[in-house]
């Protein structure tokens, strides 16, 4: 890795560690080992992982949600519709039963329901790029449920609920 970065330049790697332990580098700390240099050189950006080039060679496009981030990726509400119904199945100690539960419970989440979470995804979406804050995007996508974008009149309608347009 020293090699490598003192032919890109950067000069004294050598005294720099090797790797961060569990690359937790310090914050704001750009160049605080050699694995994190790296990470940041544009040419390792923005290389395509493995699971990007099997799926565009066969024509799939690939798109990376925010994990955990319930608001943003319907994925995430589709997993919480499958536990609410999982648990509503009897309790067992046996793999096989457990196993059989949990595919009955991904599987009783309705394709209709998968689409109206992705709708309400791109609606929280559409109220974040358009400078909303939380509570404003929540308020919207309750405002404005047969749409996958926000009118620019939800500008108007949160005057009139009495939340102050977030500023840029």
């Amino acid at each position: 890795m020293v090699i490598i970065l003192e032919e890109r330049g950067f000069k004294d790697m050598d005294k720099v560690r090797a790797e961060c332990k569990g690359f937790k580098c310090p914050k704001d700390t750009p160049r605080c080992c050699c694995c994190r240099v790296l990470f940041n050189q544009p040419d390792f950006v923005n290389v395509q992982s493995r699971l990007e080039d099997f799926c565009n060679s066969r024509g799939v496009q690939v798109v990376f949600l925010p994990k955990f981030h319930c608001e943003l990726n319907f994925i995430e509400q589709c997993w919480g519709y499958a536990k609410r119904k999982y648990r509503e199945y009897p309790p067992s100690s046996s793999e096989a039963s457990l196993e059989k539960n949990v595919i009955l419970a991904l599987d009783s989440v309705p394709l209709e329901t998968m689409r109206r979470f992705a709708t309400r995804s791109l609606r929280f979406m559409d109220a974040y790029r358009k400078g909303l804050n939380g509570k404003q995007a929540a308020f919207a996508a309750r405002k404005y449920r047969g749409h996958r974008t926000l009118p620019l009149s939800v500008f108007d309608d949160l005057e009139r609920a009495d939340m102050p347009a977030a500023s840029s």
